[in-house]
This record gives C-alpha cells, structure tokens and sequence, in this order.
C-alpha cells in the first residue's frame, strides 16, 4: 500500500513540482496525478509529520525518478501511517477506488486499458499495414 501511495503522490510532485502542496485537483490531470492529490491531502491533513511530508515531496519532485528522494518520501508517508492506524485505512480505501496503473524503471509503461500500439524502443517505427 505504501509503494502504491508513494507513486501516486510522486506522480502529482512530478507533474505539479511545489505547486503539488497548494493546487486543488486539475481536472485535467491523469487519473494517477489526481489520485496522488488527493492522497496527500489526507496525509497533509492528518499526518503528526506534515512538514517533513512535505519536504519529501517537494524533493522528490525537485529529483523525479531519483530512488533516494522516492525513499525518503516513502519513509515519510510510512511513519504518518504508523502514528494513525486509521490514516492507512483511508488512503487504503482512496487507492482501491483509484484504479492507477503503475511501473517502475526506465521506459516502464503503466496502463489501464490500452486498445493501441505502446512504443519505448529507440528510433522504433510503427506501421499499420493497408486495411
């Protein structure tokens, strides 16, 4: 649950930057980002270690894909959990709803429903022969 969290909220820090701590849900962000809002507001809400919650996050969107900045998020999103059991249960009701996709790693795709061609090769080429 709390690497599901981490790479929503980091998804909102990497698409908002600072602004991820102010901004109101954009609706024109993926579903991934706008989950990622709204699980740091609940955490902002209720985290006993909001200030460094938000330190993590504006680093990990300062170092997007940065494993070390990504870590020090998740601790702190870890520790807001172990002080209130009743916090997990909530971000684990708002990461049921959200239906995110994720993936790690380089040229990693994460999809929900796709119905066309996903192409991360270098200089790759995609040709539709005749219909």
């Amino acid at each position: 649950m709390i690497d599901a969290a981490v790479s929503a909220i980091g998804a909102a820090a990497g698409a908002y930057g600072q602004a991820v701590l102010t901004a109101a849900e954009d609706e024109a962000a993926s579903g991934t980002v706008r989950l990622g809002q709204r699980l740091l507001a609940l955490i902002r809400r209720r985290a006993g270690n909001r200030g460094q919650v938000e330190a993590a996050v504006l680093d990990a969107a300062a170092h997007q894909g940065d494993p070390d900045f990504q870590a020090g998020l998740r601790a702190q999103v870890r520790k807001a959990l172990e002080t209130d059991p009743d916090l997990a249960e909530e971000l684990a009701v708002l990461l049921a709803d959200g239906g995110v996709a994720t993936a790690a790693g380089d040229r990693s795709v994460a999809v929900e429903l796709n119905y066309g061609i996903i192409s991360t090769g270098d200089s790759a080429v995609n040709r539709i022969s005749g219909s």
